[in-house]
């Protein structure tokens, strides 16, 4: 995998997936959905790239190993999506960008790091979706879109805020990227929310400074009154035709759907439900996303893994 000699499925021009029919799914260099790296192919639009970084977990480390994890459970994905009638590697050229090398011991470097490699691999391709990694990592990929773009509207899928202030003193953590956007004016206050919220919170406080900084919440509680409908009504009302950043934190499932993850939760969503509200993203101005908190050290039977390839799936099928 990965020379020229390697059957491909090519469409319309674009270089897609390792043939099957002729390649076994678990043979060969493993890239997201073995789809080519950069160096296969000449315009890319879309780069699916790993930022193997865990060190503003504040509780089970191991995110760091997500992107490996999650390219191997990937091997499972076929080219076409019935869901939305798309093959999402036919329509756009995707590929595996590889991995972003980042330092492991200081975490403000780590962050200046990411947002570095995101410009540069800017240059090449028009949209970058993240596999993380925690979630400290969607502050500096949005420093970058919003030089882009402008405020950006973030849809949040997770079971946490990730709006509190510090830990141990510390700005930069997992828990923090959402506050830190907001403060930094990366985000659009009119156009993001959180879906999935549940469980535990400090004091009722967090919910007030979380909508000051400008999110709209659709908690897992309201799941069981509103379903998936509401759901994507929500999303669709609260984002319009603004940019978007999906941010996808793996522990928005509920831990039946996704054990291996470092801040379990609960009363989640299941996977099925999570699918359907990205499916419904379909048609908006996605110009980045991410899927974060894979710690494959807790998963088991790559239940965890494949999970999150097909929420990188669907987020591709609907750009």
């Amino acid at each position: 995998m990965g020379t020229p000699s390697t059957p491909r499925i090519v469409t319309d021009a674009k270089v897609g997936q390792v043939d099957n029919t002729k390649v076994p799914r678990y043979a060969g260099l493993t890239t997201f959905a073995q789809l080519p790296e950069f160096d296969e192919v000449s315009d890319v639009d879309v780069a699916v790239i790993g930022v193997p970084f865990d060190a503003g977990v504040s509780y089970r480390p191991g995110a760091r190993f997500g992107p490996s994890h999650v390219r191997q459970s990937s091997r499972l994905l076929r080219p076409y999506n019935p869901a939305l009638d798309v093959s999402p590697f036919a329509a756009r050229q995707v590929v595996d960008g590889g991995d972003v090398a980042v330092n492991p011991f200081d975490l403000v470097e780590a962050i200046g790091d990411i947002e570095r490699a995101s410009q540069v691999l800017h240059d090449r391709a028009a949209r970058l979706v993240t596999i993380g990694g925690d979630h400290t990592i969607a502050l500096p990929l949005l420093r970058d879109l919003a030089r882009r773009h402008g405020p950006i509207s973030v849809v949040h899928f997770d079971a946490h805020l990730d709006t509190w202030d510090t830990y141990f003193g510390a700005d930069f953590t997992h828990g923090t990227p959402f506050r830190r956007a907001s403060e930094e004016g990366l985000i659009d206050r009119e156009g993001s929310m959180h879906v999935g919220i549940r469980g535990p919170l400090y004091s009722a406080k967090d919910l007030h400074a979380d909508a000051d900084l400008g999110f709209e919440i659709f908690s897992a509680i309201e799941f069981d009154d509103l379903g998936v409908h509401g759901a994507i009504e929500k999303v669709a009302a609260r984002v319009a035709d603004r940019p978007v950043y999906v941010s996808v934190d793996i522990d928005v499932l509920d831990p039946a759907h996704a054990p291996g993850t470092g801040t379990p939760e609960a009363g989640g969503l299941t996977s099925r439900e999570l699918l359907a509200v990205l499916r419904s993203l379909r048609g908006r101005n996605v110009v980045g996303a991410d899927v974060v908190e894979v710690a494959p050290a807790y998963d088991h039977a790559e239940i965890t893994g494949i999970a999150a390839a097909h929420v990188l799936f669907e987020i591709l099928s609907a750009m």
